[in-house]
């Protein structure tokens, strides 16, 4: 497989455990809001192992050989594997059942929604900062944020009963937070690749501390817009009905984190400088773990280029006529820039001591090598381009004993 599985779960393994160790001392440092920035890490992490690698300096391809009337490839190609191992099937049967589940629980969920009364759109006109009555729902996991292609807000039935005008106005303070952020379309994100890496011990105590990041981001956000309100949020928090971390949607109270949630409450918000301070420096730190992760990958993992066999017996060079009238033979040394595709990009003649200064035979030989194919390097399980140098000897002398003259 040319797809680097090992060390694109490798890369992003190492964002989680870089996103885990410092979210605290983040929070801490610039404020809730700025350390969610640190769940793009894993991403970054693994799209760093896409990015295109620097070419290795240079290959070696076994010598290709030229008589008048027998042109002989002496290169050893190879295949890249075709078949999957069966830990990748397992792997793909899990993350399809994972995925299953999301769309189950998601369509189980937006059939039990029910429209907002507009007599409750009504009492709540002032407080829903102008989101339209299609964005609105009745369910029982309200209040909470449903992922849609329009995410919904769902209200209970019994919101108005449950709590006071100041209350409400908070609760709607912090749903309307999680819209404004496009937090729906984070958590889909997330739970996305949770589904891809259901096996990894790291994936399941990593989603519900990004759950509880998120919602302290937008406890801050509150906070920020209505600073005299702490006791009165901390109240509303303490009277809430909590719930259990539920895939699909973002609820206002998740059981497991009312007491981080109260504890964040107490702390005074970071000011516009520190929370873009903050913003700032994790992003420009994610960005150099991502690329130092990386340029550290073991050279070990590198797998060389090698001439496609299958391809290039059928496109061997010519002796030129010219060349075998004036009796002129000896070795081309030929430079290929190999693509990722396996495509000579660039094919260049190296002259020096030991190789012919035949035009003929040198123009021959150049011509033939733009048109081989070769089995790209590789790097990290991922193809990257490569210098190959290939000698090419023309010889006019017959064969002995089963092997060429190499005279010049």
């Amino acid at each position: 497989m040319h797809l680097p599985l090992l060390p694109l779960l490798a890369s992003v393994t190492a964002g989680l455990l870089l996103t885990l160790c410092l979210r605290r001392l983040a929070r801490h440092l610039f404020g809730a809001t700025s350390a969610f920035t640190l769940w793009l890490c894993p991403l970054l992490f693994g799209a760093a192992v896409w990015l295109p690698a620097w070419p290795e300096k240079m290959a070696w391809i076994p010598p290709v050989v030229v008589q008048p009337a027998l042109a002989t490839l002496s290169m050893h190609g190879g295949s890249a594997p075709t078949t999957f191992h069966w830990l990748i099937a397992l792997w793909i049967a899990g993350s399809g059942a994972m995925l299953l589940r999301l769309v189950v629980h998601y369509l189980q969920l937006r059939r039990q929604t029910q429209t907002l009364p507009m007599a409750m759109h009504d009492a709540l006109r002032d407080s829903l900062g102008g989101l339209a009555h299609r964005q609105l729902r009745l369910h029982p996991a309200g209040p909470s944020v449903l992922w849609a292609p329009r995410p919904l807000l769902l209200l209970p039935s019994d919101f108005l009963q449950r709590h006071d005008e100041a209350e409400r106005a908070l609760v709607l303070q912090h749903e309307l937070a999680h819209l404004s952020r496009g937090d729906a379309w984070w958590s889909l994100l997330a739970e996305l690749v949770f589904a891809l890496l259901w096996f990894h011990p790291l994936a399941w105590f990593a989603l519900p501390r990004f759950r509880l990041d998120q919602e302290l981001a937008c406890d801050e956000v509150v906070l920020r817009a209505s600073p005299t309100s702490r006791v009165r949020y901390a109240q509303t928090l303490l009277h809430s009905i909590g719930m259990d971390g539920m895939p699909v949607i973002t609820p206002w109270l998740a059981e497991p984190q009312l007491k981080e949630r109260l504890v964040m409450i107490q702390r005074p918000c970071p000011g516009f400088a520190r929370r873009h301070a903050g913003h700032l420096l994790l992003l420009a730190l994610m960005a150099t773990s991502a690329m130092g992760a990386q340029a550290a990958s073991p050279a070990a993992a590198s797998k060389p280029a090698s001439a496609n066999m299958a391809y290039n017996v059928g496109h061997q060079p010519t002796y030129p006529a010219d060349a075998i009238k004036n009796k002129e033979e000896g070795m081309v040394m030929l430079e290929v820039l190999v693509g990722t595709d396996g495509k000579a990009l660039k094919v260049r003649n190296l002259a020096n001591a030991n190789t012919t200064h035949s035009a003929s035979l040198i123009q021959a030989a150049v011509d033939t090598a733009q048109g081989w194919r070769f089995i790209p390097a590789e790097k990290n399980g991922k193809p990257v381009q490569i210098w190959a140098r290939v000698p090419v000897q023309f010889n006019l002398a017959p064969l002995h004993d089963g092997r060429v003259s190499t005279k010049s």
